[in-house]
């Protein structure tokens, strides 16, 4: 990707403490087909329980951490340890921190099966990740929306189209003022792989 398209102001997002970005072709159509057949193939996929109001249920997808060395994160009530990175997620945390001069140490993959799979409504604002975090999101696969609504409700929800080899970069203030999730889709019966790059500090 050369730098021209990144700072093309057609890909950039913002409203009121949102920043955000989208590279629609940050790695090619049939690159990301061969990534997204070998992470599925090859993660050791974990399924953790979360707890919604009092009740125990399993995450509506698949989840694998890895990190540059022996980390550990947080989130929904779940404690994740790290696995090493491999060459791979290695290369690709590399590619992203140059490009984004973000110097990425940890890879959280989200694996939704079919479009029954879904996140829900959260902000990544874990202490960890520092007063302003920059999430870098690699999607693999069929093509899913994400949403982002204001926590106060006083700007318009936002959508987002996120194609199979998309790169969409959050940053600024983004964490703090705006919600994100992944809504189910129905007719979507292919799986889609998302790779979220961040930088994990002391708690």
């Amino acid at each position: 990707m050369q730098q021209r398209d990144w700072l093309d102001p057609s890909l950039d997002i913002s409203r009121k403490h949102l920043a955000i970005r989208l590279l629609p072709e940050f790695i090619s159509s049939a690159r990301a087909d061969i990534l997204l057949k070998h992470l599925i193939d090859n993660t050791p996929w974990q399924q953790p329980r979360v707890k919604v109001y009092g009740k125990w249920h399993p995450t509506p997808r698949l989840v694998s951490f890895y990190a540059d060395e022996k980390l550990s994160y947080g989130y929904s009530q779940t404690l994740h340890g790290a696995l090493p990175l491999t060459t791979t997620l290695f290369d690709l945390k590399t590619r992203i921190s140059q490009l984004t001069s973000i110097p990425f140490n940890a890879v959280l993959l989200n694996y939704y099966r079919d479009g029954r799979d879904t996140m829900g409504w959260h902000a990544d604002d874990e202490k960890e990740l520092g007063v302003q975090p920059t999430i870098a999101s690699l999607s693999l696969g069929a093509a899913r929306d994400i949403h982002f609504k204001s926590r106060n409700g006083g700007e318009e929800l936002v959508k987002l189209n996120l194609p199979s080899g998309s790169l969409l970069i959050m940053d600024g203030d983004t964490q703090h003022y705006w919600l994100h999730h992944i809504p189910k889709r129905a007719k979507c019966t292919t799986p889609r792989v998302n790779l979220t790059f961040r930088n994990i500090g002391p708690a």
